[in-house]
């Protein structure tokens, strides 16, 4: 018995590999996207730190040009230092 496919419609979903669903600063999903954007992906990455914690690359990046940062991971206050891929 032979099948013949006629038509397929393929469905495809994709997520950012962090050890949390949410930004730390902004609250908001890393699936989504920033106050600072519109649309999520390439446009809005993630930023990993080697403290481990991610942030999206525009919240982490406002809040390091803030005075009350030191340049210190708003959640764990390290010395921030983005992860090497």
């Amino acid at each position: 018995m032979r099948c013949r496919i006629t038509r397929a419609r393929l469905v495809a979903a994709w997520t950012w590999n962090a050890n949390d669903d949410l930004c730390g600063i902004c609250r908001l999903p890393f699936d989504g996207t920033c106050n600072a954007c519109k649309t999520p992906g390439d446009d809005c990455p993630l930023a990993l730190g080697e403290c481990r914690h991610a942030f999206h690359l525009h919240c982490i990046l406002k809040w390091l040009s803030s005075e009350t940062s030191r340049n210190h991971c708003p959640l764990c206050r390290q010395e921030w230092q983005f992860q090497q891929r």
